[in-house]
């Protein structure tokens, strides 16, 4: 699938992906929700990829609504693009004291946070680089597309090779 280009596609992926997602996790049994994967992973469990996309959809619907008041970075201090795999080792570390249903539900409210969000911002604003000087070098769509359907796609090869 082609990445979006337009605010109306990345609705549609962001919406469609998020819908697959919650109907590959309905299909897995009480046991293989709370299952460890049987692959070496930071993940380890339905669990932890729940929370780990949540992490990330707080991560960006923050940046958005900070930079609407001002400069703000995306990363918390102390992680930038070079370390964010020790970011996302710290979210695993969070996920383990949250339960199955709590980060699952976590997950729907931040989907629906970020959808919120999006659908704010023009064609223009969310796919035109450089547009808002915070977003760098790229445009605020292509955030959007890598919290959403990129990773939602990400989510789901996990969960079916869990499956």
């Amino acid at each position: 699938m082609p990445r979006p280009t337009s605010k109306a596609v990345l609705l549609e992926q962001a919406s469609t992906g998020f819908e697959r997602l919650t109907t590959l996790l309905d299909g897995l049994t009480p046991e293989r929700r709370l299952a460890e994967f049987a692959f070496e992973d930071r993940d380890r469990t339905v669990r932890d990829v729940l929370f780990h996309l949540h992490a990330w959809h707080g991560l960006l619907a923050d940046w958005i609504e900070a930079n609407r008041r001002g400069a703000a970075p995306f990363f918390p201090d102390g992680y930038t693009w070079k370390t964010y795999p020790e970011l996302n080792l710290r979210f695993w570390e969070q996920a383990q004291a949250v339960p199955l249903e709590q980060a699952y539900a976590d997950l729907v409210t931040s989907h629906a946070r970020v959808m919120a969000l999006i659908e704010g911002f023009s064609d223009e604003e969310l796919f035109t680089k450089r547009y808002f000087t915070w977003t760098g070098s790229t445009s605020l769509g292509a955030y959007c597309v890598s919290a959403t359907s990129s990773h939602y796609e990400w989510a789901m090869k996990k969960l079916r090779r869990h499956r």
